[in-house]
This record gives C-alpha cells, structure tokens and sequence, in this order.
C-alpha cells in the first residue's frame, strides 16, 4: 500500500471521526434543550390586582401565569374578571422564548399595557401594567 492510498484512508477516517462528534454535540444540545421545556418558563410570572372598580377580584390579589394564561370574563379563562366592560374571551397572555407577550382576542373595550392600546402581539416586561377592561394589573415575578 502506498501513502497516498494510506493519507487518504487515514483523511476519511477522521472526517468520519469529526461527523460523529458533530451529531454527539447537537444530540446533546437537544436533550438539554428538551430538559429544560420541560420544567416550564424559566420566568413564571403572575399578576397582581392593582384596581378593580367592582371589587371582583379583590385589589391586591394575585393570579399564577401558566405558559398560555387567558383572562376575560366566563370561567373558563385561567383568570376569570368580573368586569361589565370585559369581554367573555378578552386577552390572552403567553410566554415565548424569554418574554411574555399579551395579545388582545378581540375585545369590545380593548386591552392596555401602560395606558397605550394593544393592537397586536406585544412584549410585556414585569412592572408593566395590563388593564382590562376596568381592571388594572401589573406583570410581576414569581408564583403567588
């Protein structure tokens, strides 16, 4: 056997050496990316009653967000209001990536973060204030 023969046996071994390495490290980025879905947002949230003219719910309580959180009047929502201007399916928040985003379902009254309206999907930081119909909220770290 030659050594040219030789060079190129040894040049495939290791490219096929590199290839298995390569889909090693991204198996392995996979199953941590899988892992970590799995235990849930990184930033749970929740949000806190800051004024309600009804009284329903009660000014400084608060609600859990889940991954997908809707809030509106019928019970079926994770967050029920009981508001007359709140529509039955009236926002919907969600996490996405590293941030919350509130989007509003179409609503009569319209939804507002920080007094402006909500006319798309929008990013919300914690702090911010969400109110719905006369229902205010703020955005806040951690589970209550």
């Amino acid at each position: 056997m030659d050594g040219f023969v030789l060079a190129l046996w040894v040049l495939r071994l290791g490219f096929l050496a590199l290839l298995y390495v390569f889909l090693f490290l991204v198996a392995r980025v996979l199953v941590r990316d899988l892992r970590a879905a799995a235990r849930g947002p990184a930033e749970p949230g929740r949000l806190v009653v800051l004024a309600s003219p009804q009284g329903e719910p009660a000014v400084g309580a608060s609600f859990p967000l889940d991954a997908v959180t809707s809030v509106g009047r019928d019970l079926t929502n994770t967050v029920a209001v009981d508001d007359p201007f709140t529509s039955s399916e009236h926002a919907l928040l969600t996490f996405r990536g590293r941030v919350w985003y509130v989007e509003d379902r179409g609503s009569t009254n319209g939804t507002f973060v920080n007094g402006q309206p909500v006319t798309a999907p929008t990013a919300i930081g914690f702090g911010d204030e969400l109110q719905i119909g006369e229902v205010r909220f703020r955005l806040d770290r951690g589970r209550a």
